[in-house]
């Protein structure tokens, strides 16, 4: 059975994903939707991880380590210039944390659909609770987006 791997890797990004937010909110103290919004999301996504450790010795998997690790740096920027421009950076982020949550609801989805397969009702409850929040997530940061890049981008 594959499911401890699928518990394994969503451990890994929804840890990141937590840091990421953490990190956006505090990168951006004078936004204040952007500090708050991400600050409350990123307990969403501890809140998430706290579930996936519950669950994951059913699956015999092992998740010891630390429990946030430091997201993985790209290589590459988001967009040029972003290292100078604070507003890019902003955008930079939002774009980040879109793609970083998008992946999480989308392994979240792939959980639900594993749980149901081999007629577990207790992973399907986890997944059916932090599945939606992760979509909400993804739908915050797309939002943010639109609403930011007209002005920073015209400018």
């Amino acid at each position: 059975m594959r499911i401890g791997k699928a518990l394994h890797e969503l451990h890994r990004s929804e840890s990141a994903l937590a840091v990421e937010f953490s990190r956006v909110a505090e990168r951006y103290p004078r936004e204040r939707e952007v500090r708050h919004v991400a600050g409350d999301l990123a307990v969403w996504s501890r809140d998430h991880v706290r579930e996936i450790v519950a669950t994951a010795p059913r699956y015999r998997v092992d998740l010891s380590g630390p429990e946030y690790p430091v997201p993985f740096e790209e290589e590459t920027r988001e967009l040029p210039d972003e290292d100078s421009d604070p507003e890019l950076a902003l955008l930079a982020d939002l774009r980040r944390l879109y793609r970083m949550s998008g992946g999480v609801a989308l392994d979240w989805d792939l959980l639900g659909q594993g749980a149901q397969a081999v007629a577990d009702a207790d992973l399907l409850a986890v997944a059916d609770r932090c599945g939606p929040r992760s979509a909400r997530q993804m739908r915050w940061a797309r939002g943010m987006l639109k609403i930011l890049s007209p002005q920073i981008l015209a400018t």
